[in-house]
């Protein structure tokens, strides 16, 4: 495993907690000897994992759709690869094809969609990548008690929540990447869903 895809914020004026764990993020996985692909903003946490990856010696490849690439002032930034695709869905599957793992930092509606997606395609044995999210400042902690909750009401087999794992720290984070060994992906339908 050398390519780690992370989802995150782009947005700026969030609390400094937040930044300090993602430069924190971006610094391990360049000493650690993980390359980064991330969606190729300069802003917010993106810009601070990327930057602190970059400066740690991780090869930066930023994904971006070319909508967004024109409505922003965008030179690169500290990327080594850019990729410019046609829109937000061939975004996802570049990243997931160029990567081998997963990482959430905090962020809203698009890093939400994003790590939910591989959850799914993980689920289905479309990949058998790690997924980790960072719990920084617990912000996914309500999340992972709605997920507690999918899996008690039946809507996901308990085996689901086992796909994914949450991270109180930068180190926790590259611990268990270090540590993962891949599932065993769903044989039979059976394996996917619950069954009445």
């Amino acid at each position: 495993m050398k390519k780690i895809c992370v989802y995150c914020s782009a947005s700026d004026g969030i609390d400094e907690i937040y930044c300090k764990d993602a430069q924190k993020m971006g610094e391990l996985l360049g000493k650690n000897g993980y390359d980064l692909v991330y969606g190729g903003s300069d802003f917010g946490l993106m810009g601070k994992i990327s930057k602190s990856a970059k400066e740690n010696g991780s090869y930066v490849c930023g994904v971006m759709p070319k909508k967004i690439y024109e409505m922003i002032n965008h030179e690169g930034g500290s990327c080594d690869e850019f990729v410019l695709t046609d829109d937000m869905r061939d975004r996802k599957g570049k990243m997931d094809a160029l990567s081998e793992g997963v990482i959430a930092l905090a962020g809203g509606f698009g890093t939400l969609d994003e790590v939910i997606e591989i959850i799914d395609l993980k689920i289905l044995g479309y990949n058998t990548k790690p997924i980790v999210f960072l719990n920084t400042n617990d912000f996914y902690g309500n999340l992972f008690k709605f997920f507690e909750q999918i899996v008690k009401e039946n809507f996901a087999r308990k085996k689901s929540a086992e796909l994914f794992y949450l991270a109180q720290t930068p180190q926790e984070v590259i611990d268990y990447l270090k540590a993962y060994v891949p599932n065993e992906p769903p044989k039979t339908v059976e394996d996917i869903y619950v069954k009445c």
